[in-house]
């Protein structure tokens, strides 16, 4: 595949990423930081994310487990999970994060477990859509990294 439609093909992915909402203009701002001293940084954040992340889920499982229906303790750990997700612009993530936090509010067990399940797959997912649009980004070099999608 020749260099402009591996671009193309990067700048179709993250504005797919836009489009279906797992991504909002704080990725953009993100990949706005990159520079020829620091051409990976966005994939830099963003490995850091997913290793904090996966470090926060599991802390809530097991203040699932250990403090049954302790909402403020939930709702603490759930609050971290969604700035880390406000950082890189983990839109879908963060949505879910604050859904959770609604059913702390309410006192709803059942909503949270629930939520909570959501929270994981939306982890998994854009995990599995970042390290893709990262790999092709490698592919095309720093020059093709921090291009807005059109909206």
């Amino acid at each position: 595949m020749d260099y402009s439609s591996l671009r193309r093909q990067a700048a179709s992915m993250k504005k797919s990423l836009f489009d279906q909402g797992y991504l909002d203009e704080q990725f953009c701002q993100v990949e706005d930081l990159q520079d020829e001293t620091s051409p990976n940084f966005a994939e830099e954040v963003v490995t850091l994310f997913f290793k904090d992340s996966a470090r926060l889920i599991s802390n809530i499982e097991q203040a699932l487990e250990k403090y049954p229906k302790d909402f403020n303790k939930w709702d603490a750990y759930m609050q971290q999970l969604k700035g880390s997700c406000s950082s890189i612009g983990a839109s879908r993530m963060k949505s879910e994060c604050m859904s959770f936090r609604d059913y702390c509010a309410q006192g709803n067990a059942e909503g949270c477990m629930k939520s909570f399940q959501k929270v994981k797959r939306e982890h998994g997912v854009l995990r599995q859509k970042l390290e893709a649009y990262f790999q092709l980004l490698r592919q095309v070099g720093p020059s093709g990294a921090a291009t807005r999608p059109a909206m």
